[in-house]
């Protein structure tokens, strides 16, 4: 079980003020965590492969296509206003 100085010091490092009875309580969730993972180091997973997500997961996005697009002077005509091939737009940060 940890000790209420370890508890305590945990809390300095995460530079937070723990009341008397928030410190029992932490002190009892933090030692279960800890036991719980010491019985997840027993575990054999010599034969279990690494995995990144536990569904399988495919790309839901179409393939890409090349396909015709506007010519650059058809979409600047389309514009409002244009200067040597860029759209001009009002100036927003001064």
């Amino acid at each position: 079980m940890l000790s209420r100085e370890q508890v305590q010091y945990i809390a300095a490092l995460s530079r937070i003020n723990l009341q008397e009875e928030e410190i029992v309580l932490l002190q009892k969730t933090l030692t279960d965590i800890l036991t719980y993972i010491e019985k997840l180091k027993k575990l054999d997973v010599a034969n279990v492969k690494p995995t990144s997500h536990v569904l399988p997961l495919e790309n839901v996005f179409r393939d890409d296509a090349v396909k015709p697009s506007l010519a650059q002077s058809e979409v600047m005509n389309l514009s409002v206003s244009h200067s040597r091939g860029a759209f001009k737009v009002p100036q927003v940060i001064e």
